[in-house]
């Protein structure tokens, strides 16, 4: 009988899913990982910093008991096993590591983390006023004005959009002529977008 009941829990050990961990043959420098279980991560746009909502994984190679998938808060930290809070929002996926492996070393003597970037929330653009699809979208890749009005739906019908504007983080206010924009005319007014920028068509 205990023969047979062992057998059995090796044979479920056996079927239990693997866990989702970078395949370390493909970790980038620095350890940020493109592939987690064969599926690829899309890499991060240039210069971006961790935000608010992202979700990470951090995987210590060969330490299960210190990896953990994490969604940053809105305070900007996370929180893993045995090391606690760590401050994320504001740093790169390469600074994020190395303050994961700083603090590491008081349990283990050479840890090796990486920091996988697994969906990006904290990146958006808005647009209101009159397109078809008004509200907030993700900014992940370069996108400029125009994209984004085509993203969310096209100018309503008789909206001219002589007199959109986009207003920046910082306050300052940006005016875009759609009608002159897609005539080719004034092209360097349809601005790539930057994160947190409003874009308000009257």
């Amino acid at each position: 009988m205990w023969t047979t009941l062992a057998l059995l829990i090796v044979i479920a050990r056996a079927g239990a899913p693997a866990p989702d961990v970078p395949d370390q043959s493909r970790v980038a420098a620095g350890g940020v990982a493109p592939v987690v279980s064969g599926r690829e991560v899309p890499a991060p746009p240039a210069g971006y910093t961790i935000g608010p909502d992202d979700r990470l994984s951090i995987v210590f190679w060969k330490d299960t008991e210190l990896s953990a998938d994490v969604v940053v808060r809105p305070d900007g930290r996370i929180s893993l096993p045995l090391i606690n809070d760590i401050q994320a929002a504001g740093l790169t996926p390469d600074q994020l590591r190395e303050r994961v492996l700083a603090a590491a070393v008081r349990f283990i003597k050479t840890p090796d983390a990486t920091v996988v970037v697994k969906e990006i929330h904290s990146r958006r653009v808005f647009i209101t006023g009159n397109v078809d699809k008004p509200g907030a979208y993700p900014l992940n890749t370069s996108a400029t004005v125009l994209q984004l009005i085509a993203t969310a739906g096209g100018l309503r019908e008789f909206v001219a959009g002589k007199n959109i504007v986009v207003v920046r983080a910082d306050g300052s206010r940006l005016k875009f002529n759609y009608q002159d924009v897609i005539r080719g005319k004034n092209l360097g007014q349809n601005i790539e977008l930057r994160p947190g920028d409003t874009v308000i068509v009257p």
